[in-house]
């Protein structure tokens, strides 16, 4: 099941943030920017998404999203499993949900960002269908590379 998270979800937000991207931390030598993201304001905007697992056995979320709606796409700001429900398709599931999302609102288009040195990332979201349209210096991480990429919703998902 996916849910819109409510104020009560803040601290399971930032607790499966801080898990799901731990792994980043050595890459990057610092905490990945969804990792330092103050979320009550992008919850009480609806922006937040939790995937529960009914049969996980915890009442902590396995997964989340984060989608900004924009005037001629949705935005991914961040994709989260935790690791102890990583490997099971719900980093896809939440990306197919990012999809419905756009087109419900009627948008064709998604797009996301990442750090260049998350390879794993990019090569997970290039299998998807998404396709690189830039890198840039991060403008709120000097010296860290964003790798800007999109995908047209008639496009085929993996």
């Amino acid at each position: 099941m996916i849910r819109r998270a409510a104020a009560a979800d803040e601290g399971a937000v930032a607790a499966l943030t801080r898990a799901a991207y731990a792994q980043y931390r050595a890459v990057l030598d610092a905490d990945p920017i969804p990792v330092t993201e103050a979320y009550g304001p992008r919850i009480a905007r609806g922006e937040v998404w939790l995937l529960e697992e009914p049969a996980g056995g915890t009442d902590a979320p396995a997964g989340l999203i984060v989608l900004e709606r924009r005037v001629d796409h949705l935005l991914i700001f961040s994709v989260a499993v935790h690791p102890a429900h990583q490997g099971r398709g719900h980093g896809l599931r939440l990306l197919r949900f990012a999809d419905e999302t756009a087109r419900a609102a009627g948008l064709a288009e998604i797009r996301l960002y990442t750090n260049a040195r998350m390879t794993r990332n990019i090569a997970l979201y290039t299998r998807y269908g998404y396709r690189e349209t830039g890198r840039q210096m991060n403008p709120a991480r000097p010296g860290w590379v964003r790798v800007d990429m999109a995908r047209a919703l008639d496009g085929p998902a993996a």
